[in-house]
């Protein structure tokens, strides 16, 4: 069940990247998308919270929670200015290997048993998100001190984002309050850069559709971690890119390269290895 959770969780974020990147093309901004998807989910928790009487919020769970969601707005946000620093053949794939992180603390820090045929099928799946990402002959502007700069903060939130995660459901914090407290401090972490944005109805739309696919994203990747193997949901949750490929051929006609169909044949195959 943990696993076909992480599933959903992958499904999840994929379609909040493809949304990410329709948006890019019809020239919407991702910060006021954020910002807004970060408020209307902070709402929807609190409000279920409150109704269902199951918001029992402390100290720790609002620290980490709001630490979760800065990390997360940040690592969007590093993410989103490296592609206009550097070369974008390389942001994504680069960015894709913070999951390397988590996966380690699963084994040093909470003491996971991983086999070596699950560490193969680790591997796979890490090095598919990463390949499947890659987009070689793709041109940006390249200012390499500023642009490695940025994937090192992406990838420094995006990895202890989730060695948080882990440490949250190992505590047996409820993922309710977790989930309030992250949407809350991304809000004003987003916030202040939303300052220099222009508000846009469909923003607002946009965000409330994202709020929701996150809320259920969230939910599914903090019961996996509960109930799952750490090591293995996190390389499952980095292949949310083969969603945003995938949509990307229906959508924006893309055609799909051999080498990502590589990508998958791996992605799929590690995913077998991890339940062997």
């Amino acid at each position: 069940m943990w696993l076909f959770a992480a599933l959903m969780t992958t499904i999840s974020f994929g379609l909040n990247n493809t949304i990410f990147k329709w948006s890019t093309v019809q020239g919407i901004s991702k910060v006021s998308i954020q910002f807004f998807f970060y408020s209307i989910a902070f709402l929807l928790t609190l409000g279920y919270g409150v109704v269902m009487q199951a918001f029992h919020p402390n100290l720790i769970s609002i620290f980490l929670g709001a630490l979760i969601g800065i990390l997360n707005a940040n690592g969007n946000v590093q993410m989103s200015r490296a592609f206009e620093k550097g070369p974008a053949s390389l942001t994504s794939p680069l960015i894709a290997a913070n999951a390397i992180f988590p996966i380690l603390a699963a084994g040093l820090i909470f003491h996971e048993h991983i086999s070596p045929i699950q560490w193969i099928g680790i591997l796979c799946m890490m090095g598919s998100a990463m390949v499947i990402q890659y987009t070689p002959g793709s041109k940006g502007n390249v200012n390499y001190v500023p642009w490695v700069v940025r994937i090192i903060l992406a990838v420094l939130s995006f990895g202890i984002l989730g060695i948080l995660m882990k440490t949250s459901s190992y505590l047996h914090i409820n993922p309710l309050d977790t989930l309030v407290a992250m949407y809350g401090g991304g809000s004003i972490y987003l916030a202040l850069w939303f300052r220099k944005e222009k508000t846009q109805l469909r923003e607002i739309k946009i965000g409330a559709f994202v709020a929701v696919l996150s809320v259920v994203g969230f939910s599914c990747y903090f019961y996996a971690l509960r109930t799952g193997m750490a090591s293995i949901v996190f390389p499952v949750v980095s292949l949310n890119c083969l969603v945003v490929v995938l949509a990307g051929c229906y959508m924006f006609k893309e055609r799909l390269r051999m080498y990502q169909v590589f990508g998958i044949i791996s992605a799929l195959l590690g995913l077998i290895l991890t339940k062997v």
